[in-house]
């Protein structure tokens, strides 16, 4: 026997990764159901499930020597479906409303863009690596998440010297998805325990009554309905697809799923102005149930799919800098983000999904805030505000701020 064969890669196509993704749903709904503590704490099906995938995938590399390698390629897809929904369930009424939250939001969200870089810088230090190894112990890896990473961690190892640069980056991205995973419920239950909100109080009241009205009121999930979104979702992505090649060729590089998040938002609020007999998507039950299962399902295969067998070589600088990052985190949002954004139920849900992606990615942001408003109740600005913020403005800002940080060396 070739001893190569020994080593080679467990190789999971994208059909099964993406149906082990729905079965680890099922799992995280299970765990939630069998332990309390999970649902107590707005920890999200998929995240709970995803993470025990990601421990007995770990444990049959460690049996074998077989690494597992998954075809995600179903997993990008679902994630550009998902912003896509996203843009089709919001209104211009909304987004309106939400001006100056978002000015507010950008700007705390800026303030602890720097703060994440430094706590970086000095993990690096610490541990003797030069200091601009901290980007990747940073935003580069946190709030820019795997992809980010994947693409500065070249750059840095040829220009800087790091050593490892990319791999690094990698399992500094893969430790601050889980953080991000398992702190925004807790941080919100805490904010709402210790402050005494609920739902219906100051900007939930409306929240919930509208909410409620719309569940009266909007069509019944039928396969005529789900088709109509479905193109409703095609013909956004077609645009934000040729907005896409049109911006690269402009030297604008951006993620897919940012100018379909964009031509989501155009699409569903203009059209209907054009064509009186357009329906306009937002808010009816088909578009959520697709915008559910796009997200549960992504975040499944995104947590399942981590390489937990490549953090031991960068072990003792992950352990203290990632623990450092989510004592940074947890005390910027705890007293600086909640009681900037109102004190309020709002704010609260708002914090969990500042832990979601300052740590993680926007769509463990987002579903951060459904595990949050499944429990305690709605809160739609939300869902407005921090994908605007973390998918757009967020990716823009990162770029500047990483070149800044590695000229400080």
């Amino acid at each position: 026997m070739d001893p190569a064969a020994d080593v080679s890669p467990i190789v999971i196509d994208s059909f099964a990764a993406f149906t082990l993704g729905i079965i680890v749903y099922f799992l995280g709904a299970r765990l939630t159901k069998r332990f309390n503590i999970l649902s107590a704490y707005s920890i999200p099906e998929p995240v709970s499930g995803g993470l025990a995938a990601a421990f007995c995938a770990l444990l049959v590399v460690i049996a074998t020597g077989r690494v597992i390698e998954y075809d995600l390629s179903v997993r990008d897809f679902l994630l550009v479906y998902f912003f896509t929904t996203v843009g089709l369930n919001a209104r211009i009424s909304d987004l309106m409303r939400g001006g100056p939250i978002l000015a507010i939001m950008l700007g705390l969200t800026l303030t602890f863009m720097v703060v994440q870089n430094f706590v970086g810088m000095a993990g690096a230090l610490l541990f003797g690596m030069p200091s601009q190894a901290g980007v990747l112990l940073g935003t580069a890896s946190l709030i820019g998440g795997h992809g980010t990473a994947i693409a500065w961690g070249p750059t840095i190892a040829s220009d800087y010297g790091v050593v490892g640069a990319a791999e690094l980056g990698i399992a500094s991205a893969t430790v601050g998805l889980i953080l991000a995973s398992v702190l925004g419920g807790p941080i919100a239950k805490y904010l709402i325990t210790r402050n005494n909100i609920t739902a219906t109080s100051e900007d939930g009241a409306a929240e919930t009554s509208e909410a409620a009205a719309t569940d009266e009121t909007r069509a019944p999930i039928n396969h005529v309905e789900i088709m109509r979104c479905i193109l409703w979702i095609h013909l956004a992505i077609a645009i934000g697809y040729s907005a896409s090649e049109s911006l690269e060729a402009a030297g604008l590089k951006l993620p897919l799923f940012v100018p379909c998040l964009i031509s989501g938002i155009l699409l569903s609020n203009l059209l209907p102005l054009v064509f009186k007999k357009a329906k306009a998507p937002a808010g009816s039950q088909s578009m959520d149930l697709i915008n559910e299962f796009s997200l549960s399902v992504f975040l499944s295969m995104s947590l399942m799919s981590m390489e937990l067998w490549t953090l031991a070589s960068s072990a003792g600088v992950l352990v203290v800098t990632m623990m450092l990052q989510a004592v940074a985190a947890s005390l910027f949002i705890v007293l600086i983000v909640f009681r900037v954004m109102g004190r309020n139920y709002f704010a609260a849900v708002l914090s969990a999904g500042f832990a979601g992606f300052a740590l993680g990615a926007t769509p463990t942001a987002i579903a951060n805030m459904k595990a949050v408003t499944q429990r305690y109740g709605p809160s739609p600005l939300a869902f407005i505000v921090l994908p605007l913020i973390s998918a757009f403005f967020v990716d823009l800002a990162n770029a500047f701020l990483i070149k800044w940080f590695l000229g400080l060396g």
